[in-house]
């Protein structure tokens, strides 16, 4: 038995968690690595090569790295779960005219539910993820923050957690830089490994055609939404739309209407099957509210504080006022800031800490 522990480790195939589950074995824990199977691209309706986290060879890769390391590899199959929690959240997200995170949703209800659930069955007493981040105790709370590499920082999908999951998490690479963890590569003889492209893309969406994957998963949807109306934020027709689904909150491109000067998606209204455009002013935003949040940081927000709030991934962040009321965020920014788009997260920062999150909520204009 290792004095430092038993830990699974979610192993994807790639460098980070590769390079994560060695660290944690040379340092002396009693490491077991898993690879979860979420996904098979044949059932979405993508012509591009299977490839990434759920592929064959990069099961087969994160199996060969921990039998050459010397501890045991299991594949966890949660396509199912998967299926019902991410898949199908993702479709209803975008029938109900907002934007989903599906990352952040994997985050908290599949990967860790399920490693966790695993390394119970193991006899686990930790659990660890190639994401760049950190993890401290403070004040009786498990507090996440970023990684010190500010272009691979993660700790915005990591919003979620609950201080549960975060008692039992280890994150490896939080204290190192992308360029450092590629050199551990080189240097231990995995030349192959730190070559690996990264992917970008929402796994599930290889060639990151949403407007395909949708129309693949929701038969004739496309003859149902066809057709509805483009409104200006005066009110004005401005032309026939191709589905309200089709489109997201800032979009410009791909509008295809000639309307004689740039305008942007400002909102949609499933309702009527309606997408509104405006000017790329009428997308700056100065309050907003966010539903189903998680506080990490903090028990609670009852005083009001001010945060260093970002609305998407590579958001560098606005000031804003976060005021909890019942089960409700109110964000007032300090000042209008563009892109708000309803079902996407909103982060919350002090310093490098993160305070909370939660879903931005669609509301009407």
């Amino acid at each position: 038995m290792s004095k430092k522990g038993k830990i699974l480790v979610a192993m994807s195939g790639g460098i980070d968690s590769s390079i994560a589950a060695l660290m944690l074995h040379e340092e002396g824990y009693e490491v077991i690595g898993m690879t979860m199977k979420t996904w098979d691209y044949q059932s979405s309706g993508s012509s591009k090569r299977e490839t990434g986290c759920c592929s064959l060879d990069s099961i087969n890769d994160a199996r060969m790295l921990a039998v050459n390391a010397g501890f045991p590899h299991y594949i966890l199959d949660i396509r199912g779960e998967f299926k019902e929690h991410i898949i199908n959240n993702f479709v209803d997200e975008y029938l109900s005219g907002r934007t989903p995170n599906p990352c952040v949703l994997c985050n908290t209800h599949i990967k860790w539910e399920s490693l966790l659930k695993r390394a119970d069955q193991l006899g686990c007493e930790y659990i660890a993820t190639g994401h760049y981040a950190k993890i401290r105790q403070e004040n009786n709370r498990y507090v996440v923050s970023k990684g010190i590499d500010d272009t691979k920082d993660q700790s915005y999908v990591l919003w979620g957690l609950t201080q549960e999951s975060l008692s039992r998490t280890i994150f490896p690479l939080g204290s190192y830089k992308k360029s450092d963890i590629r050199d551990i590569a080189l240097k231990s003889g995995y030349s192959e490994l730190a070559k690996k492209s990264e992917s970008y893309d929402i796994c599930f969406i290889p060639d990151n055609d949403y407007r395909a994957f949708l129309k693949n998963k929701v038969e004739g949807l496309e003859e149902k939404v066809n057709g509805g109306n483009f409104v200006h934020t005066n009110g004005t027709i401005l032309g026939k739309h191709k589905g309200y689904p089709f489109y997201t909150v800032g979009q410009r491109k791909g509008l295809e209407i000639a309307l004689g000067k740039p305008l942007y998606v400002t909102e949609i209204i499933p309702e009527t099957n309606t997408v509104v455009l405006g000017s790329k002013e009428d997308l700056e935003k100065q309050e907003m509210t966010v539903i189903n949040f998680n506080l990490i940081k903090y028990a609670d927000l009852n005083q009001g504080n001010n945060f260093l709030t970002k609305i998407r991934y590579k958001d560098p962040g606005t000031m804003a006022s976060v005021r909890q009321e019942d089960n409700k965020l109110k964000i007032l920014f300090s000042k209008r800031v563009k892109g708000v788009a309803p079902g996407q997260s909103a982060v919350f920062y002090e310093d490098d800490d993160i305070v909370g999150g939660g879903f931005i909520e669609r509301t009407r204009v």
